[in-house]
This record gives C-alpha cells, structure tokens and sequence, in this order.
C-alpha cells in the first residue's frame, strides 16, 4: 500500500497546509451561523473578507509547494483541487454575508435556520474527512463520512423545495422573493460545496488505500 505522505514530498507540509485550509473554511461557516443568528445586529464584512483571503493564502502556499517538492502528475491534481475546492467555501460564504448586507431592511423576520444547521454539520464532517488524509485511513471510514456529507446535502435539498414552495406560494413581496430565493441558494452552494471537497478527499483516499 502506498503512503500518500510519499506521494506528496518531504515532511508534513502539504497535510499542515490542507488542514488549516478546512480549519479556515470550518471558520467562516460558524462565523455565519452566529451571523444568522444575530440578524438584527449590524452585519460586516470584515470578519469574512479575512477569512477569505487568510484561504486563498494557504491555496497560493499549497501552489508554490507543489512546484517545489511535488513530482508527479495526477497527484497534483488532487491536491490541487482539493485546494480549490477548500477555497470555494469561504468565497461563497462571503458572497452570501456581502448579498445580505445589501438587503438588511428587506429580511426581517426570514429564517435561514435549518439551512444554517445543515452547513455548519457538513463543515464539521469535512475537516473530520481532511485531517484523516495525515495516515490513509481505512477506506470504509472515509466512505462513511462521506456519505453522511451525501445525506445532508440531500437532506438540505429537500429543505430547499420546502423553502421555495413558500416563496413561489406568496410568502414574500416580489422583490423580497427575489431576495430570499438568492440567499436560500447561496446556502445550499456552501452545502454542495463541502460535498464536493468530500468528495476529493474520498478519490484521494480510494486512490491510495
């Protein structure tokens, strides 16, 4: 069986790298879970434009040592994406505190609740599934985790329809629909997100076990 510590290069750099990466998106998920939950307290950006770019540094970390020390083809591209699709996280979170600052007046009383509770649980397996990476682990355990991130995103979906039928039922003003109907997807996105980096870690693992 193949180490993948031997795929990646010398020491532990890429797996320190990787997981402060999902620590980072971690992060900005809680940090919009008490965003959601204090919505009458005035929103800024601050916190998740630092997180953002604190990601995008440890993706340009992970680029500049892939150059270094990473020799092969297709491994790369793991890492690679898995990197990528660590980053996108944070992004779309940013995107959704920045879209929902722009309409503060228009989402009184709109309650994101169980979509909030969906994504931080993802996050939380997807770090989970990232620091298994450090020692291959067995297959089925990878496997497992990943398919609870599977379960929620399709339990999400169904919150989702839920959702929209209150909002294609009158619930809301036609802007304020608009509105809701935007933010409502921009949740469900960091949700597909998480799933699309379990599902990296998951080929990464199957590849090399």
């Amino acid at each position: 069986m193949f180490s993948l510590q031997q795929l990646l290069g010398k020491g532990d750099k890429f797996f320190d790298l990787l997981e402060a990466s999902a620590e980072e998106a971690r992060s900005s998920v809680h940090s919009l879970v008490s965003f959601l939950k204090s919505p009458c307290a005035a929103p800024t950006m601050e916190e998740f434009v630092l997180t953002r770019r604190k990601e995008k540094r440890i993706a340009e970390q992970i680029s500049e040592q892939l150059v270094r020390t990473f020799v092969t083809g297709l491994e790369r591209e793991e890492i690679e994406a898995l990197s990528n699709a660590l980053y996108k996280i944070p992004k779309t979170v940013e995107k959704f505190v920045e879209r929902f600052t722009l309409a503060t007046d228009r989402l009184q009383g709109v309650d994101f609740s169980s979509q909030a509770e969906m994504v931080e649980k993802t996050a939380e397996i997807l770090v989970d599934m990232v620091k298994h990476l450090r020692k291959i682990p067995p297959l089925e355990r990878i496997k497992e985790l990943n398919d609870r991130l599977q379960y929620l995103e399709g339990e999400a979906d169904k919150v989702m329809l839920q959702l929209l039928r209150e909002v294609y039922a009158g619930k809301f003003d036609p802007i304020q629909a608009l509105i809701v109907k935007d933010l409502y997807e921009l949740l469900e996105k960091v949700i597909d997100r998480c799933r699309d980096a379990g599902n990296v870690v998951t080929l990464i693992v199957l590849k090399n076990s």
